[in-house]
């Protein structure tokens, strides 16, 4: 078990972590999410002594990580995938590894071929793409066979198949009663992943919840409409105060004519119902709903460190753009 309690750090003037606690917890994946500069890495690094809080402190499984007497036992760790020297085959890389740290020779044998790299063992580390170079770090993280992973954004650079053996691996582990806190920035696949979320933006924390609440939360459906007969709409719900109907702009592809609303509250079959009874015209009537990753987005916007521009000049923006599911 991971514990993380009231983290503080400040680096200069500009503060990093306030205040941040969670926990993550035995037999559960733990998804680690915020945009990039939000504080996860300063957050993991805190948590194995690599970087001193000013106020806080971080437990594994009930003590700080350097009083753990076999700490790759205890923890296993990529923090940078790109960490191996250049210089160095991945064999002699994680046997280096293993030998410093009373790890029997054929363990590494054994995490080359978990993590597939055992066809490139004799090549130098510095040859090895993102992928594999992540491949290879995730291979020196099991040398110990540890109680707990820490992964920081462990999937860049793999392809599909390798994104789906970090998540598998991520779920064997935490079903052996382990502890995986696992960061990213995708809450799409987090969310495919993870039992609990710990959402976190410019070093606070935002949001503490789990995979189920946050799908129950956050997959809200609305109903799209294109109508020539807008003032008919409006009079349909007018004695509806649980429904909302918002006027909005055309997608690409919409039909010209007519007016365009989103309809908040409001049940699909419920409303063709009313809709064909009072016979209003529509030119568009879909159900939608926002994904997992635009309510992600919503959340964490106005934490955003790094914020881009649209390709027309303006700031980017977290409006939730709608997927669509039916259409009649």
């Amino acid at each position: 078990m991971i514990e993380i309690e009231g983290l503080s750090k400040r680096f200069g003037a500009k503060p990093v972590l306030d205040h941040v606690s969670f926990t993550a917890e035995d037999g559960k994946v733990t998804g680690f999410l915020g945009p990039n500069g939000a504080g996860k890495s300063t957050t993991m690094r805190a948590a194995l002594g690599l970087i001193a809080p000013d106020s806080g402190r971080a437990l594994i499984d009930g003590r700080p990580f350097a009083e753990h007497r076999a700490p790759l036992r205890t923890v296993g760790a990529v923090l940078d995938a790109k960490s191996a020297h250049k210089g160095r085959s991945a064999y002699a890389h994680l046997l280096s590894i293993a030998l410093t740290n009373g790890i029997p020779k054929r363990r590494v044998d054994e995490v080359m071929d978990l993590t597939g790299i055992a066809a490139v063992k004799t090549r130098k580390a510095g040859a090895f793409s993102l992928g594999m170079s992540q491949r290879l770090s995730i291979a020196a993280a099991l040398l110990g066979d540890p109680h707990n992973l820490v992964l920081d954004e462990p999937i860049n650079g793999l392809d599909p198949e390798g994104v789906k053996w970090v998540r598998d691996l991520c779920r064997y582990y935490a079903a052996q009663g382990r502890a995986v806190l696992l960061s990213s920035h995708l809450m799409s696949e987090v969310a495919l992943t993870a039992d609990n979320l710990v959402i976190i933006g410019q070093g606070r924390i935002l949001e503490t919840t789990t995979v189920a609440d946050f799908v129950a939360e956050h997959s809200t459906r609305s109903l799209r409409v294109i109508t020539p007969e807008p003032e008919k709409l409006r009079a349909i719900f007018a004695h509806a105060p649980e429904v909302t109907v918002t006027p909005i702009t055309r997608e690409t592809g919409d039909p010209q004519e007519g007016a365009a609303f989103r309809i908040t509250g409001a049940d699909l079959g419920a409303a063709a119902c009313v809709f064909a009874a009072a016979q209003l015209v529509t030119y568009l009537f879909v159900q939608e709903h926002a994904s997992l990753e635009e309510a992600y987005m919503t959340l964490t916007h106005t934490s955003a460190e790094y914020l881009g521009r649209s390709m027309s000049g303006a700031t980017q923006s977290a409006q939730p753009a709608q997927s669509k599911e039916v259409q009649q």
